[in-house]
């Protein structure tokens, strides 16, 4: 019943949202009845491709270049909204200006076909930098620590549908070829049935580094089997970090690696964080970095770590969303000095959710070299 009264109002939402870009941004653009009618009907088309989405998605082996088309028009959907909430600021801003009709006339065609270039120019370029994994390279500077270690991270990769077997390949021959001590997956690994990622998780079994791969979970596996995914990335040879740690590095001269379940298991009430039972049993005289998906939970651990690995915000994705992600998680991409002990870094997402666009919000392999302060 949950699941239902989700659907409803998912597409309750969209449907609003397809009827406001029809009455306030195609109603009063300069244009045909009949080409009026091309846009309506497109944006018919869109709705039912987000409709085609969802089944394709969660109830059918959909082929790649048919999930490829039903992907987009979630995207499309809310960056026509976007640009159809500017256009009307504008055109009504526009009817209080005293003008000439002829100049008035004139200005208003400007607007609207500023709008349409806009509104699909940018899905045009959203959808291209999708296909780009960029690689970042920062330096984290953290006490105690007595010799440089390479940390790959990877994140929110969401394996399903346009994530698949050959996009996983490409990212393990990029983080095989920066030769890391270690590589993390910092959770959203998995975003389809089990049986739908496997072809695509084996790859991980390629990944080399000198002390491993380490994987938590994040709040998309809680939505598709957590207990048989971790089972299975553990087959796999990735370690696991299930509320526990294990130390990186020769005695002395290491850090303190440690990993919780994520914050969506106080809401199920499974699978949830223990920063206590992570840290248990940890050597206070070496740095210690966490692993935790979501980077709000700075929260808990703040004072108790040096370094949070997180991911979730995708960073934004689209670039309006950026604000809404704000209010909910206290950074939304990149290195932060939380306070003087604790600092958190954000992984942009490795790959993608929902939608293959990305505007303003690139996707990331994220090349950390941990060095000790002077």
């Amino acid at each position: 019943m949950n699941v239902l009264l989700f659907v409803i109002a998912f597409l309750g939402v969209f449907a609003l949202i397809t009827l406001y870009i029809s009455r306030r941004l195609i109603t009063h653009l300069h244009l045909g009845d009949r080409l009026k009618h091309s846009l309506r009907f497109f944006l018919l088309l869109n709705y039912l491709g987000i409709i085609g989405y969802m089944l394709g998605r969660y109830f059918s082996d959909t082929p790649n270049w048919l999930y490829f088309l039903l992907s987009l028009p979630i995207g499309i959907l809310f960056l026509l909204f976007c640009t159809a909430v500017i256009y009307d600021i504008f055109r009504v801003g526009m009817l209080g200006i005293p003008m000439e009709p002829q100049r008035r006339d004139f200005f208003k065609k400007g607007l609207d076909i500023g709008a349409l270039g806009v509104a699909f120019g940018v899905s045009g370029k959203a959808t291209y930098n999708a296909r780009i994994v960029e690689l970042e390279e920062i330096t984290v500077k953290i006490r105690n620590l007595a010799k440089p270690y390479a940390v790959v991270q990877l994140s929110d990769i969401h394996i399903g549908g346009l994530i698949n077997e050959t996009f996983m390949q490409r990212v393990v021959s990029r983080v095989n070829g920066l030769d890391p001590d270690l590589v993390v997956i910092t959770g959203d690994l998995v975003d389809v049935k089990l049986s739908q990622a496997q072809k695509a998780l084996e790859t991980l079994k390629g990944l080399h580094s000198t002390y491993g791969t380490y994987f938590i979970v994040g709040n998309h596996e809680y939505f598709h089997g957590i207990e048989e995914i971790i089972a299975h990335v553990k087959s796999l040879g990735i370690r696991v970090l299930e509320n526990e740690n294990l130390y990186i590095g020769r005695e002395g001269e290491g850090f303190t690696l440690a990993g919780v379940y994520d914050l969506f298991g106080y809401r199920i009430e499974h699978h949830q964080p223990d920063l206590r039972l992570a840290l248990r049993g940890r050597d206070q005289d070496s740095p210690t970095v966490l692993l935790a998906h979501q980077p709000r939970f700075v929260e808990e651990a703040d004072g108790e770590v040096d370094l949070i690995l997180s991911g979730h915000t995708h960073g934004g994705q689209l670039y309006p969303f950026k604000a809404l992600v704000k209010l909910q998680q206290p950074y939304v991409s990149g290195l932060h000095r939380h306070s003087d002990k604790t600092q958190v870094y954000v992984n942009k997402g490795t790959g993608f959710w929902g939608p293959p666009m990305r505007l303003g919000a690139s996707s990331e392999i994220t090349h950390i070299r941990l060095e000790g302060t002077a």
